[in-house]
């Protein structure tokens, strides 16, 4: 490795060089903390220098960590956030008060600590971690979210001892490493639940709440559901801004939390419940008021940055990508586009080459022009299979080798009135937005 490197010189290293889930699929995927532990002492255990608040769970884990994040900054906390995967640059994964870790830091990094990445040859996650917990630590942030990246229990996150650790959603995703049923994947999304650590389960799923509570019992550790706290209304999506309208009711008492949201998409009613809930639990550990609530939930893409989560991109035609990826979030995203009037459907859509076609397939209108594509990562699924495998369940379109050359198409032929969306895959999204 040369000591002068380029920032693109470094995410090439970082590719090429470090088995990278998100880009290979589940060779990448490390099934013990080792490595992770060992980088953690090499940097001086960094994960014990500021206050985390670590999120779990299958979908809407994401929006939460950000809608958190941003509510710390509203209330003058520095703020660190750690998520994955990226969408348009590495240094999304890692940033301060919404502000991304500088170039020069990821290069510093990489060159500074070559030897012990070369000696003990972490993933592109582990590193990854290290990376983040490092750059907060030195940051002097007041806290950090942490979001898991896979899982929980083994997850390179899955060191440190939060304040608070928070569940959502869980759902049918990587069920290949983390179980073959929901319940084998709340297990391993309940191990990050620790020892005398307040949980907060965003949503109950009858199938999975006593997982949550056995584990919770096991370590000593409140357990709390979101959805007993607080009740959450969604009001109409506005089509031109995104913005939408919200009313969060305490069910203990008749407190009232009236605000905005530029989140759009429906599921965001349940990840708004885990929001205001966290605040509650976290009263003795930060000095969050309504106002900061109200004011980091509406400025959350202000503050933090995150894209891809309903996102209008245009409005005449209507056009919106989500990155919503397997059955439970694509059931939400496809009943929300029935929902929107419109004269004609355009999807484009992609998919990575491990995804079970036949569990996500089924929940796409037949009524809508497919633009079938292929996003330019290794894992991403061939667009003339897709199209295939499509039309066994009535979906019709055409194929198309890039995602630009699919988007261009669709806004082709879209009418002003028509409404395009974009999505299937996190990196069908990351091209578009």
């Amino acid at each position: 490795m040369p000591d002068l490197m380029t920032y693109s010189d470094t995410l090439e290293f970082l590719f090429s060089q470090l088995p990278a889930f998100h880009r290979i699929g589940k060779v990448a995927y490390r099934n013990d903390l080792k490595n992770t532990i060992i980088l953690d002492n090499y940097f001086g255990n960094p994960h014990l220098k500021f206050p985390t608040i670590h999120v779990a769970g299958t979908n809407g884990k994401g929006s939460v960590s950000h809608m958190i994040a941003s509510v710390l900054q509203e209330a003058g906390y520095k703020t660190g956030l750690y998520t994955s995967p990226h969408l348009k640059d590495f240094r999304e994964r890692i940033k301060v008060n919404g502000a991304m870790i500088p170039e020069s830091e990821v290069i510093n990094f990489v060159i500074r600590h070559q030897n012990i990445i070369g000696s003990v040859k972490p993933s592109f996650f582990e590193m990854t971690v290290a990376m983040a917990f490092n750059f907060f630590a030195e940051s002097k942030v007041d806290v950090a979210v942490i979001e898991v990246g896979l899982g929980g229990r083994l997850d390179s996150t899955n060191i440190i001892t939060p304040v608070l650790s928070v569940i959502t959603n869980i759902g049918h995703d990587h069920m290949d490493l983390l179980g073959d049923t929901i319940e084998k994947v709340a297990i391993e999304k309940a191990g990050i639940i620790k020892k005398n650590i307040p949980v907060l389960i965003s949503e109950t799923q009858s199938e999975i709440r006593d997982v949550f509570i056995r584990k919770a019992y096991d370590n000593q550790s409140q357990v709390f559901f979101a959805d007993e706290i607080y009740s959450c209304e969604l009001g109409e999506n506005k089509r031109l801004t995104g913005i939408r309208e919200y009313i969060g009711k305490g069910l203990s008492d008749i407190n009232l939390i009236k605000g905005e949201t530029p989140l759009g998409g429906d599921c965001q009613a349940k990840n708004l419940k885990a929001v205001f809930a966290s605040f509650t639990l976290l009263k003795n550990s930060f000095s969050v008021t309504e106002k900061d609530i109200i004011g980091g939930i509406r400025k959350v893409v202000k503050n933090t940055g995150l894209l891809g989560r309903w996102q209008t991109l245009g409005t005449s035609p209507l056009t919106i990508c989500d990155t919503g990826h397997n059955k439970e979030g694509l059931e939400y995203v496809m009943n929300q586009l029935r929902h929107i009037k419109k004269s004609a459907l355009h999807i484009v859509v992609g998919f990575v080459n491990d995804k079970d076609l036949g569990l996500v397939l089924p929940l796409f209108p037949t009524k809508a022009s497919y633009y079938f594509t292929k996003a330019s990562v290794p894992r991403a699924l061939n667009e003339l299979v897709l199209k295939n495998e499509a039309s066994k369940f009535g979906l019709k379109g055409e194929s198309y080798s890039s995602v630009k050359e699919a988007f261009n198409n669709a806004k082709k032929n879209a009418k002003p009135d028509d409404m395009i969306f974009i999505g299937g895959s996190t990196f069908v999204v990351a091209e578009v937005v």
